[in-house]
């Protein structure tokens, strides 16, 4: 089956797609295809959880195809090399960039096939070109069997719970919780505490902050926009999708190498991060702001005030647990990812979500500023308590610090991310 796969591949390179014999290769592969993954998350409404796992594989598959060509310089994410001698890393990239959607995204197989054929036209034709192709596609395939029984499949839920604190929704995708990790030894690790117990005066504070913040009755246009701005729900790139944005952002002009590392760091993060954040979800099956405030009567805490017409900002109470809050898990991962690859944390950036009010984009004096704003944005939604942003920041944080510090590092002598000494 990989044998005609392959050749479905090479079948592309059609005559007619020579670029001029001096031609050096232009292609910014590495957006190109992210760009296009991110078309196929919003087309097909993928979960953040499958989200995050579909960049995950698409960089990884691009990375160890061209690591692979590379002696492989570096150690592989998935897929050890190396591949063969004198190939084109460009062809090898979108070749396993193609085989990764293709298979993840069979209804929009015409565009990847298309992209595929104008990416290669602009290579040199010839044994270099068809090599890189025939690497990158068994690259990819491979990458797409190594992660067939990771656990994503079949989806899995669980019921509604009842009573105070507890999650009232039957909520699907908690086979996440159990999902094999792309990047970290023991995702379990990286599972906090509990939250605040509902009788406590941190539960309290953090309560009041919500029912003030978060109110959809108290007029506040600043916040409402923050929120929205950060909202990305289902028929977006999702959280992770934002932050390969800005990734893609903050790295133009590296050379593809560099690039597919950075994709890979940052993707397997994100993927990985998702692991603790279902867990801690799965394991506490906490309240949202929504039913707490309505409920307060119930938790025994004194000084928290019921409120039966309270309404979140966002104008939805939230489908899945509220300890702690995935949009600040996937943000703390990616700052923290972004920040140790550039050793820098002031590098300043605009950004433009999917779900930003009128399009306007924000500018960030940092990768930290902006996941701290994304992680704020939940409370002001009426989403999450701050101890579940706090929460979901650091497993963020404490994934990212792992995966820096021992994944695709170099085989011999010093290594580093970006200018980081690493």
């Amino acid at each position: 089956m990989r044998k005609i796969v392959l050749a479905l591949v090479l079948s592309l390179v059609g005559a007619g797609l020579s670029a001029p014999a001096d031609a050096e290769p232009r292609l910014d592969s590495v957006r190109v295809w992210n760009e296009l993954g991110l078309v196929a998350v919003r087309a097909t409404r993928a979960t953040d959880a499958d989200a995050a796992r579909t960049y995950a594989m698409l960089n990884v598959a691009i990375y160890d195809a061209v690591n692979g060509l590379a002696g492989p310089a570096r150690a592989h994410a998935l897929i050890p090399g190396p591949g063969p001698r004198g190939a084109d890393p460009h062809a090898a990239a979108v070749a396993a960039a193609h085989a990764i959607l293709v298979r993840l995204d069979p209804d929009r197989t015409a565009t990847y096939d298309t992209q595929l054929r104008a990416d290669l036209a602009g290579l040199r034709p010839g044994h270099r070109r068809d090599a890189g192709v025939r690497w990158g596609g068994e690259v990819g395939q491979r990458v797409v069997a190594s992660r067939a029984d990771d656990g994503s499949t079949p989806v899995q839920s669980q019921p509604a719970g009842s009573g105070p604190g507890a999650f009232r929704a039957e909520w699907s995708g908690v086979q996440y919780r159990n999902v094999r990790p792309f990047a970290v030894a023991n995702p379990a690790a990286y599972v906090p505490g509990p939250p605040p117990a509902l009788d406590s005066l941190d539960y309290a504070a953090a309560f009041a902050e919500v029912a003030l913040l978060g109110d959809a009755g108290i007029p506040a246009p600043d916040k409402l926009a923050t929120f929205q701005f950060w909202s990305v729900p289902a028929g977006t790139g999702q959280p992770a999708g934002e932050w390969v944005k800005i990734a893609l952002t903050v790295s133009r002009g590296q050379p593809l190498p560099t690039s597919a590392r950075l994709m890979a760091l940052l993707t397997m993060t994100l993927a990985d991060s998702t692991v603790p954040t279902v867990g801690t979800k799965f394991n506490h099956r906490h309240w949202r702001p929504a039913t707490a405030i309505r409920e307060a009567e119930t938790d025994g805490n004194p000084l928290t005030q019921p409120n039966p017409s309270w309404a979140p900002r966002a104008g939805s109470t939230g489908g899945t647990p509220e300890y702690p809050s995935g949009h600040s898990s996937y943000s703390g991962a990616a700052a923290t990812v972004l920040a140790g690859f550039f050793c820098a944390d002031n590098v300043r950036f605009t950004h433009t979500t999917d779900t930003a009010p009128g399009g306007q984009a924000r500018s960030y004096p940092g990768f930290s500023a902006a996941a701290a704003e994304a992680g704020r944005s939940r409370v002001f939604g009426g989403q999450h308590f701050e101890f579940s942003n706090q929460a979901g920041l650091a497993i963020g944080r404490n994934v990212a610090t792992e995966v820096l510090a021992n994944r695709l590092l170099k085989r011999t002598g010093p290594t580093h991310h970006g200018h980081c000494p690493l």
